[in-house]
């Protein structure tokens, strides 16, 4: 989960499932839109979709994807040391929720594998 407005350096790419080109602002999320590309079980992936009216400001979940059997899933990318924050804890519990009103339960955080890393770029 992002701000809407972001001031950080932005990879852009293209990606096979992607209508747009994928815009990315960390290396959990921009490894991840690879997984994602490469994932049989996914369709369509969109990047960085407004939360609308969400009472915290105006953020964007990382990925919004529809399966190949129509379902839909969003994943929020995390760095480890960040989610025991209390700013991070409430704008994914936040995104959870709001997903879920709209029938999606299959939501998920992606955070970095290992040991959390100090590097953010």
């Amino acid at each position: 989960m992002r701000p809407l407005k972001i001031k950080d350096r932005c990879t852009k790419k293209k990606l096979k499932k992607c209508e747009e080109i994928a815009r990315t602002y960390d290396k959990i999320q921009t490894a991840y839109a690879d997984v994602l590309d490469k994932d049989k079980n996914v369709e369509v992936i969109k990047c960085n979709v407004l939360l609308e009216n969400l009472e915290d400001g105006e953020f964007t979940t990382d990925f919004l994807c529809t399966k190949t059997n129509g379902d839909l899933m969003v994943r929020e990318c995390v760095f480890r040391k960040k989610l025991s924050l209390p700013r991070t804890c409430k704008l994914l519990d936040a995104s959870r929720k709001y997903w879920a009103r709209r029938g999606i339960t299959d939501w998920a955080i992606v955070v970095e594998e290992g040991e959390s890393s100090d590097e953010e770029e």
